[in-house]
Order: structure tokens, then C-alpha cells, then sequence
């Protein structure tokens, strides 16, 4: 892979990132670095000086030297860790390629990781590779990296999910595989475990997961819609109702006024206390002494007629500059329960405009029916769209119960698939039963010496220090082995 970018970006003098935390480079020492190094030397025939490791620099001012080399495209390859070519490697100018030989323990140390190429400012990448930076991830299937890959899709899941908050609901989205997003860390866990119907689950309960969270949206679009049915039925119905008393009320004032020759309508305004008085000052005076001694705690007080409709005062409390006060409001009651104003109940200084107020409330009957009818009309213009979801049925159900129908078929073939055959359980009862014999002891220390003669040789020829060594060797052999020829699960 190294060997194919390196030719295929050599115009254009394109660079790599490769990562890894295990088998850095020591100097005189065998590793995965230098190991690598010397295949692209000797099979691939890249320069030595093109390939360098970061472990080299010693100091911020060569640091900052094998940086500008990259981007000049003197260092084509460069080998490092997380910690030190994660992070203040501003060598992005001509990188086309990063490689992850390991896997973080961390969702961003691996965001740091390609931040190093995927980023702003790289050239190679915008002019000749459509602006995209490839990033090869090497794991072993069947191996302890589909383990490691688990655990970033667990951290991935309360991390990115959380910052976005691009989901309308309670549940964690795990993503899907496919241009936009890629591969997500739960999906590498049935690629690598080598099992492809792990993978076909894994897409099974994503469009699960996807529809489940549809219907619910749904089920609760329909559950509002219906409330809104419901406050839309009770709103017509007060407007309905108040609109029937304002007209009757405004039939039964047409009745009984009377209008001079101008056609205006005469002022028969009666005020407890001076019932018999038909002087507007008189009037007007009695009025502006309700309005600043009457106390009514908040209820409607009859304290006059007109034309049969009852006048009332209400005391009103509120605040002004930071004090409590009371203010008293003067209304002209309906026949039932609608309570008409003008200026908004308050008198006008004026004697003959406070007692104007009154009839002034009466003719405006007609704007009130039309204010309820707007209303009404305003309320009602999205009835038949709630009405069109409350009753609506959501179409994909079937489609639900088959794939959680496949599911389960899937969850019983991957069962069938992880359990030990009968044969094999019945082969090794059998062994047992030969090896602890009727009396059911274990076998002696000779006997299990003697299963194994390799390491019972080992014990007997060689002394426990050159063991240990021997044997770390042996482990880290295996390790740089998977790491560089990735090897398939025979």
C-alpha cells in the first residue's frame, strides 16, 4: 500500500503518515519501523533519506525541520506515534495517504491522527485527488482488534453523537456504512470477526433502529395532531358561542335604543345614587367618585343601566414603578357572559365622554362578532391538515415486521454458527472420560508432561531467565508479523 501511493503521487512528490504505537523506533534496536523501512528500501527500491521516522528529531528545531521537508516533498514517507506525530505536525501540504498500523484506544487520537492530512491547506489532495485524503485502517480478522475496535465504538457512541445533536430522539444513532459516513467501529466489529452474517445483523438493526425511530416520530406527530384536533373543537366552540351571544345581545340593543335625527344613539345612562338625574354632570361626577373609591377584590359590581344592560365596575390590582396599586375598570354586561368596553373600561375626564363610554361599548358589539369570526377562522386553517394525520396510518409496518423477522432468523443462524458442534462436545466427554479414567482423579504431573513433550523439554533444557526471554520474543515476533503481512485466520 505504502509502495502504491508512493508511485502513484511521485509527480506530484505526494507524502504518508503512517501511525503506530507499537514497535516505535529505537535506535540499534530491532523494530516495526525500521522493519518496514528496509522492505521499502530493498523490495520497493523508495530512497532511505525519503523515509524517515519522527522518533529522530530530537528537539522543536529539528521537528520543525523534517516538517518543511515533508511539504517540500524532500521526506516522502514518515513513520510515528500518537503522541508524536499526533499532534503539532503541520505537514499536510502534500499528504495523500495516512495508514493506522494499530488501533487508538481513543475515537481522538484517531481524529488526531487523520487531522494531520485532513485538513486545511493540502494542496496534493485538492489539485490531484479530488480533494479527499485516503485513510487505510490494517486489522486482523478473527484477532483481538475487533476487542479494540468495540471499545472505540462505545466511546465513539457517547462522544460524537452528544456534540451534534442532530437527532430528534432519545436513542444513540451507531451510523451505517456507506459513502457519506463511512464504516462505523460496530461494523468493523463483524467485519473483522469474520463472520459476514455479523455484518448483514449489523445492517439489519440499523434499519431497525432507523424505522423504529420513524414510527415513533410518527406515533407522536398523530398524538399531537390529535390534541390539536382537540384544542382547535374546544376554540371553535367558545368563538361559536360568543359569537351567538354577541349577535343576540346586539339584536336586543337594536330593539331597544333610541336614535335622535341624525340617527345617533340617545345617551339613557342611569348611575346608582343618582337615579333620578339626567345632568351629564351630575352623572359624570357620580361616576369619577365610584372610579376612585370602589374596591371590588377582582369581582364585577352593578352600578347602573343602560337600556337594560347592566353597567359594572371591576377592581383591578397591578404595578406600576414598583408598587402595588388598584385601578377600576367600568364594563356594560351582556345578557349572558360577555363583557363589552371602551377605552379599555377606563373614564374619561371629560363629563360628557365618561358617560359617552357606555353606548360607546354598545355599538361596538358588532366589531367584537367580528373579531370572534377571525378568530375562528384563524384557528380552524389548519384543521383539516391535523385532521388528515390524526387519522392517517403509518405504511411502513410490514416493512418493520419483516426485517425484525430477519433478524431473528439471522440471531438463530449466528447462534447455530458460535456453538460447538455436538460431535466435537461428544469427542471431547469421551477424551475426558479417558484421560480421568473411573476414578475421576486428574492426571498426574508426569502425564501432563508428557502430552507436551516440546515444553517439557524446554523446562528440562533451559534455565527460567533464557525462557522468558525466549518466549517475549516469540509473542513480539507474532505481533510484528500480523502488524506487517496481516495474516488471515487459517
Amino acid at each position: 500500500m505504502l509502495n502504491d501511493y508512493y508511485r502513484k503521487f511521485d509527480a506530484q512528490k505526494g507524502t504518508q503518515f503512517v501511525f503506530s504505537d507499537l514497535g516505535t523506533y529505537k535506535p540499534g534496536e530491532w523494530n516495526v519501523y525500521s522493519e518496514i523501512k528496509r522492505k521499502l528500501v530493498e523490495d520497493y527500491h523508495i530512497p532511505s533519506h525519503e523515509i524517515r521516522f519522527i522518533q529522530e528529531c530530537k528537539n522543536e528545531k529539528a521537528k520543525k525541520a523534517m516538517v518543511d521537508a515533508m511539504n517540500r516533498g524532500d521526506i516522502r514517507i514518515i513513520f510515528g506515534s500518537t503522541s508524536m506525530l499526533g499532534t503539532g505536525v503541520n505537514a499536510q501540504q502534500r499528504a495523500v495517504a495516512i495508514h493506522h498500523l494499530d488501533t487508538p484506544w481513543r475515537p481522538s487520537d484517531l481524529e488526531q491522527r487523520n487531522g494531520r492530512a485532513v485538513r486545511k491547506g493540502n494542496l496534493i489532495a485538492k489539485e490531484f485527488a479530488d480533494n479527499k485524503v485516503d485513510v487505510i485502517i490494517y486489522a486482523v480478522e478473527r484477532s483481538l482488534d475487533s476487542y479494540k475496535f468495540n471499545l472505540l465504538h462505545n466511546k465513539q457512541l457517547f462522544i460524537n453523537q452528544l456534540k451534534t445533536n442532530t437527532l430528534g430522539s432519545r436513542t444513540i444513532d451507531e451510523g451505517s456504512m456507506d459513502e457519506d459516513s463511512g464504516m462505523n467501529f460496530s461494523e468493523y466489529v463483524a467485519v473483522l470477526s469474520g463472520n459476514t452474517d455479523l455484518l448483514d445483523k449489523a445492517k439489519l438493526d440499523k434499519k431497525i433502529a432507523t424505522l423504529e425511530s420513524e414510527r415513533k416520530n410518527f406515533l407522536r406527530e398523530r398524538d399531537t395532531a390529535t390534541g390539536k384536533l382537540a384544542e382547535i373543537d374546544s376554540s371553535v366552540s367558545f368563538h361559536s358561542d360568543k359569537i351567538k351571544e354577541a349577535k343576540a345581545d346586539l339584536e336586543c340593543f337594536e330593539k331597544r335604543v333610541d336614535r335622535d335625527t341624525e340617527g345617533l344613539p340617545i345617551n339613557k345612562l342611569t348611575i346608582k345614587g343618582v337615579e333620578g338625574s339626567t345632568d351629564i354632570e351630575v352623572i359624570a361626577a357620580r361616576l369619577h367618585e365610584i372610579d376612585e373609591k370602589a374596591r371590588t377584590k377582582g369581582e364585577y359590581n352593578k352600578v347602573g343601566e343602560i337600556y337594560g344592560f347592566s353597567v359594572m365596575v371591576k377592581t383591578e390590582s397591578t404595578s406600576k414603578d414598583l408598587f402595588d396599586c388598584s385601578v377600576n375598570r367600568f364594563f356594560v354586561k351582556g345578557q349572558e357572559s360577555i363583557y363589552y368596553t371602551y377605552n379599555n373600561g377606563k373614564l374619561a375626564s371629560d363629563p360628557k365622554l365618561a358617560c359617552q363610554n357606555f353606548i360607546n361599548a354598545l355599538e361596538r358589539i358588532p366589531k367584537v362578532i367580528e373579531s370572534h369570526e377571525k378568530e375562528m377562522e384563524k384557528v380552524s386553517a389548519n384543521k383539516e391538515v391535523y385532521t388528515t394525520i390524526a387519522s392517517g396510518a403509518w405504511k411502513k409496518e410490514d416493512e418493520l415486521r419483516s426485517l425484525k423477522g430477519q433478524a431473528a432468523e439471522l440471531d438463530r443462524k449466528i447462534a447455530l454458527t458460535l456453538a460447538p458442534p455436538e460431535e466435537e462436545k461428544e469427542t471431547e466427554e469421551e477424551k475426558q472420560e479417558q484421560e480421568y479414567g473411573v476414578s475421576g482423579k486428574e492426571p498426574t504431573q508426569e502425564t501432563r508432561s508428557s502430552a507436551d513433550p516440546i515444553s517439557h523439554k524446554q523446562t528440562e533444557n533451559t534455565p527460567p531467565s533464557e525462557q522468558v526471554t525466549q518466549t517475549s520474543q516469540d509473542n513480539r515476533g507474532v505481533m510484528n508479523r500480523v502488524v506487517i503481512s496481516k495474516p488471515k485466520w487459517r
